[in-house]
């Protein structure tokens, strides 16, 4: 009976191996981190005279922010350049325009000397105003030029005290830009107004926020940030999209980040040599309040206008990106000097803006576009017919009839022995 039990585990096993084989083929080697510079972080940390309240384990918000920063300090890894700056830590007056513009940089991002920032933390008393806007353009000054990844870690208790310079709109700029910063935000015993707004500010740049009440919750977070940036990253390069197909820019294989308004086409143009196959995806992210019911198209057309194929996708609410992509294989030819075909990718989306919402600048998209070898159609998955359901459901059918003829076999030879014995 155990020999028979483990015959069958062995041929459900083979099975399973073969059909795992057959339905998944090894998958393409993911794309190669671009930054060669070192990663650069600037911690901004809000000294506005809010920070002197009692409420974060019996001790000021400012004590523990210090005492967070002092362990993030230790712990941050040798390749990555640090740098602090402040917000609200040197004006105590009630002068507006001299209080928004109250944000200094305590330590410069570089390489870090733990002893001498550690230092510079432990001089920050609460002082005035919450310029958070002005302080996140400076920061994006700080951490300018390289190819390395930056992040913004953004700690503040109250919300920006000096509109009509919005900093979500702050945000939306810097992402415009095309620089690849990130902007993650912490609020410390945040209200719901504070969430919303370091919420879209985060939002913006891609990053993350959080809400912190405890002292050790905002150590780890920092700490999680920090060791983010030294993770290998992919930067998006910048493209600008053009109206129509004869303008477009020609993009080659690699990741591209632009700005989409609403009710806008872009397009771009990707060179697609006989025996070649372009693959393209398109993700489009809401970094604001839009009205429910949405969808992303990405075409691809030939320079006179005509549809090669598409891909589509719509959303409702429930996730604030969307994301579409298409496969476009061109037959190979005799002709070793055969031109290469122009492909035209038009990229647009049905986002609208909420009510009293700007609509610009647009909302970010990220491209991918990946131009290979085009697959034979005795190796690839979906020439193969797999993908259809057809080959697979007769290889498992073949499978199963050759099991059970072992199987038969394997019975019968033992009640045959059995029966002599």
């Amino acid at each position: 009976m155990i020999t028979r039990t483990r015959l069958a585990a062995g041929a459900c096993a083979l099975l399973a191996a073969l059909t795992a084989g057959l339905a998944f083929p090894a998958g393409a080697a993911a794309g190669e981190p671009t930054g060669q510079d070192a990663p650069k972080v600037d911690l901004v940390l809000d000294v506005s005279g809010s920070m002197r309240a009692r409420d974060i384990d019996g001790q000021s918000r400012m004590a523990a922010a210090k005492q967070a920063f002092n362990e993030v300090l230790d712990a941050t890894p040798e390749e990555v350049e640090l740098g602090i700056r402040t917000l609200g830590a040197n004006y105590p007056g009630d002068d507006r325009k001299t209080g928004c513009k109250d944000t200094a940089q305590l330590y410069p991002v570089g390489p870090l000397d733990r002893t001498e920032a550690k230092t510079a933390v432990a001089t920050l008393t609460p002082t005035g105003w919450t310029p958070i806007g002005p302080a996140l353009l400076k920061a994006a000054g700080d951490l300018d030029g390289g190819d390395g990844s930056k992040r913004i870690v953004l700690i503040s208790d109250g919300e920006d005290t000096c509109a009509p310079l919005d900093p979500c709109e702050v945000a939306r700029e810097i992402a415009a830009k095309g620089i690849g910063l990130t902007i993650d935000t912490l609020g410390l015993v945040p209200t719901a107004k504070l969430s919303r707004q370091l919420s879209c500010i985060a939002e913006a740049t891609g990053g993350t926020y959080t809400s912190v009440e405890h002292q050790d919750e905002l150590t780890d977070r920092v700490n999680q940030l920090v060791d983010r940036a030294a993770d290998p990253v992919v930067t998006p390069v910048p493209a600008v999209g053009a109206d129509r197909c004869a303008g477009a820019p020609t993009l080659k294989s690699g990741l591209y980040t632009d700005r989409e308004e609403f009710g806008q086409q872009r397009f771009y143009r990707v060179d697609v040599r006989p025996g070649q196959e372009l693959r393209a995806s398109v993700s489009v992210g809401a970094d604001r309040a839009v009205n429910p019911g949405y969808g992303v198209l990405m075409r691809a057309v030939t320079s006179k206008g005509r549809e090669i194929m598409r891909g589509e996708a719509a959303g409702t609410g429930r996730t604030d990106v969307i994301s579409t992509g298409l496969r476009y294989p061109k037959a190979g030819s005799d002709d070793e000097d055969a031109p290469a075909e122009a492909v035209c990718l038009a990229v647009s989306h049905s986002f609208s803006a909420a009510s009293g919402v700007k609509t610009t600048p647009g909302l970010p998209l990220e491209l991918t576009v990946d131009v290979v070898d085009a697959p034979s159609r005795a190796g690839d998955v979906a020439a193969f017919g797999l993908g259809r359901g057809w080959w697979l459901l007769g290889v498992l059918i073949l499978a199963g009839f050759l099991a059970g003829l072992v199987w038969g076999w394997l019975s019968r030879w033992r009640f045959a022995v059995w029966r002599t014995n």
